[in-house]
């Protein structure tokens, strides 16, 4: 069966013009690793520690692009790999963040909570369908007839199951819980070899020896300037009880348990062993432990990018000698954004403020209900989002525009705000390269009638999520790799756009690219 879907798919690409010959081989496998808050900064910065399989290989043997940008604002763990998957933003695919506000219900969702489907060895009700258009493992299973082989593994829920798409096999993620492996019957029957693999190697039977120290002298650690001066540190994961699975997810063993079941997966499945092209989404951490700010923990840091060059050297390896990196297209990146952090000393005497947005909408409530009369006009905020009610402007018969306008002129005036951006003018208004990122992060079905954007050094108290961030707008280095397959080695310094994956990856595996991905590929990276 394999091998006449592949046979067909040659064919397409002759009957297109292109002479067979100078095709290059279809990968029988493309893995497709996303690192939570990898930095290219800190790659660099830390390089002396790396050993030479790891990191240094990629930047020896692989196409690196230092600046990956994303198209959109205040991006997270979800919209970027939702962004990478689809190869667009959140105005298209649906996906603006972990959470947001649902118009419906003014309640806050998460964006891959699904009450339909049960939750495998978790409580959690899980499934893709907020995502609005087709992912990359969507149109290899399309492409294939559903052959392929196409799963996803990640320390998170939400990053495996929007890598893993609609029609992937399988997408599993560690329980918060249980530190179990677990999935959703979205995706049909639950692997037996991810319960053989609970049963008899899960994170639960070994968590209680595990503990995480300096893995180098502590004294080559000098990397990361900080007003902290560490001795050394240990944390005792088992020593948290409860949340003893949540905070090993935020270290650099997690990384090590995604590779324990890539390596279960390699061993109990066909994957990457024929001719037709299988697909494996991964996604590491390489944020702050315990989202802590990294001037905090400048020691766990730089650790954290030693334990995670020798992870990557590990499943380099691991994918080489299981299927062979020369038959396997390789690409990394990053989620492009990092832990805020927090607010600065203030004997430095840095310009900045506190910006409740509690408080802004109340006070928009009170000066629209003096306009236009008594009411509940503002529905709900989230973050800095405001949602106006939409049945009682159109009861009193008012101009949506109008309403919309003196809000903004309103907010305006506010201690800490710069602008004020209404749906109106993100749709209908002027284009500038600002408001076109703006609107890339907005979404019409879910996003707010207002955005308020806070002055940089401001601190943002968050209601619903019940943290504070601080506002900094300065620019954050993503890399994007690739490896295998033929790539031709080369470090690439001006800018690229992690639109562009989607439609790259597609465009050498010989398949569509995803339904709303409008970037070209890059069709000169291989020799």
């Amino acid at each position: 069966m394999k091998g006449r879907i592949l046979t067909s798919l040659l064919t397409v690409i002759a009957l297109t013009g292109l002479q067979a010959q100078n095709v290059p081989a279809v990968p029988r496998l493309v893995v497709g690793l996303t690192i939570d808050q990898l930095r290219t900064d800190y790659i660099e910065a830390f390089s002396a520690l790396y050993g030479e399989r790891g990191f240094k290989r990629l930047w020896k043997e692989g196409r690196i692009y230092r600046n990956a940008e994303y198209d959109f604002i205040n991006v997270d763990k979800s919209s970027a790999v939702a962004a990478i998957y689809t190869g667009t933003t959140p105005y298209t695919n649906g996906i603006v963040g972990d959470k947001w506000m649902d118009r419906s219900t003014l309640r806050v969702i998460n964006c891959v909570d699904d009450t339909n489907f049960m939750g495998i060895y978790t409580s959690e009700s899980t499934s893709p369908q907020k995502i609005k258009v087709s992912t990359l493992s969507d149109e290899l299973m399309i492409a294939t007839q559903g052959v392929s082989e196409v799963y996803s593994i990640a320390p998170t829920r939400e990053m495996a199951v929007l890598a893993a798409g609609h029609a992937s096999k399988g997408a599993f993620w560690l329980n918060d819980e249980t530190g179990k492996w677990s999935g959703s019957t979205y995706y049909g029957t639950f692997p037996s070899w991810v319960t053989t693999y609970n049963d008899r190697e899960g994170l639960d039977f070994r968590i209680g020896n595990m503990s995480w120290a300096p893995y180098l002298p502590v004294t080559v650690y000098k990397y990361l300037t900080s007003e902290n001066k560490q001795v050394t540190f240990k944390h005792n994961f088992d020593d948290e009880r409860k949340n003893k699975y949540r905070k090993l997810k935020t270290s650099p063993y997690a990384n090590d348990e995604v590779n324990r079941l890539v390596n279960a997966c390699l061993n109990n499945t066909s994957i990457g062993k024929d001719a037709v092209p299988d697909f494996l989404s991964l996604a590491y951490y390489a944020g702050n432990y315990d989202h802590k700010a990294s001037a905090e923990l400048p020691m766990e840091m730089q650790d954290t990018y030693v334990r995670l060059d020798n992870s990557i050297a590990e499943l380099l390896e691991l994918i080489d000698r299981k299927v062979g990196l020369s038959n396997t297209l390789f690409f990394i990146t990053s989620t492009g954004y990092a832990d805020t952090d927090p607010v600065d000393p203030p004997q430095y005497k840095i310009p900045g403020g506190e910006f409740h947005i509690e408080r802004c909408s109340a006070l928009l409530n009170l000066y629209l209900a003096a306009i236009y009369g008594e009411g509940q006009w503002v529905e709900a905020h989230f973050e800095q989002q405001i949602y106006l009610n939409h049945k009682l402007i159109e009861q009193k018969q008012l101009n949506m525009s109008e309403v919309l306008n003196r809000a903004s002129e309103f907010l305006v005036q506010f201690s800490g705000v710069k602008d004020v951006y209404s749906s109106q003018r993100l749709q209908l208004g002027a284009w500038t390269p600002t408001i076109d990122k703006i609107k890339n992060y907005y979404n019409p079905a879910c996003s707010g009638d207002l955005w308020v954007e806070v002055l940089p050094g401001w601190t943002v108290f968050r209601e619903h999520s019940l943290d504070t961030q601080v506002q900094r707008y300065s620019y954050a280095s993503a890399p994007l790799i690739f490896i295998g397959n033929g790539m031709k080695p080369e470090i690439i310094h001006a800018p690229v756009k992690i639109g562009n994956i989607a439609p790259t990856v597609a465009h050498y595996m010989r398949i569509r690219a995803p339904n709303a991905a409008v970037l070209a590929p890059m069709t000169d990276i291989r020799k």
